[in-house]
């Protein structure tokens, strides 16, 4: 398989998934049809040619690295802890980066639908429109409980705001952010150093650095999924059942 010099993959995977109810068991590391579903991303990094790929462990992390080591998976584990937020989780990645420039593509390691063809779209996408970071989105039927894609009149994203603060109009948008992004690496790591955890919880979120991007007047883009399906999120063990149905074949 071509290795891609210009592609580096963070997987974000330290979270404990509270709602899936086994404390023993990191949240990635749930099967789907006999595979957990970080391996699903992991895998996905690897036939997109990553250069190299991190895995932000946390929670049961041995749990996660001793899978990854048994398998020869080519991923390098960091931890992160404590863990404070999204931004927070890519800072952890930094140094295992050092040297690299390129485009770093943040996948979660919660969310194995995501189809070869969508990340495809969403780095020619950053890399045909030079911007310093392109957020994959989708048009979803119900938008509540998620931000909010907010675009000028040349498409570009112009904000993100969660439904708390969004008003009527912004929460009649049904363009969602996914969590999934590529970025300029230098542009990353620059934004990374200058976001303060400036919410209730002191936490970093990816979100602010697009703050910062945009502060300095720098694009964002977005590219939406075509198939909602694929950015969802495995929080639930109801969710997990659902994904392992579409995997199986048994949904749409």
């Amino acid at each position: 398989m071509k290795t891609d010099p210009r592609l580096a993959v963070v997987v974000m995977a330290a979270g404990k998934g509270t709602r899936m109810k086994d404390p023993s068991m990191a949240k990635v590391m749930y099967p789907i049809n006999g595979k957990p579903m970080i391996e699903y991303v992991v895998d996905l990094a690897t036939r997109l040619g990553s250069s190299k790929t991190v895995a932000v462990v946390g929670w049961q992390k041995d749990s996660v690295i001793d899978y990854m080591q048994s398998k020869g998976k080519p991923v390098h584990c960091v931890e992160q802890s404590p863990q404070l937020g999204t931004g927070h989780a890519v800072m952890q990645a930094e140094e295992s980066l050092n040297g690299f420039a390129g485009d770093v593509l943040v996948l979660s390691g919660d969310v194995p639908l995501l189809s070869d063809v969508t990340v495809r779209r969403l780095i020619q996408a950053h890399r045909y429109s030079k911007a310093a970071a392109t957020v994959l989105t989708a048009e979803v039927k119900e938008p509540r409980g998620y931000g909010r894609i907010l675009r000028d009149k040349d498409d570009a994203v112009v904000g993100i705001i969660e439904e708390k603060d969004a008003d009527e109009a912004q929460r009649n948008i049904r363009e969602i952010n996914s969590g999934i992004y590529v970025f300029d690496s230098g542009r990353l790591f620059e934004g990374l150093k200058n976001i303060t955890p400036s919410n209730v919880q002191k936490e970093y979120y990816l979100t602010d650095i697009l703050g910062y991007f945009w502060s300095n007047k720098w694009i964002v883009r977005a590219v939406v999924a075509e198939n909602e399906r694929e950015i969802q999120g495995i929080n639930t063990v109801q969710q997990l059942e659902e994904a392992r149905a579409v995997m199986a074949g048994g949904a749409g």
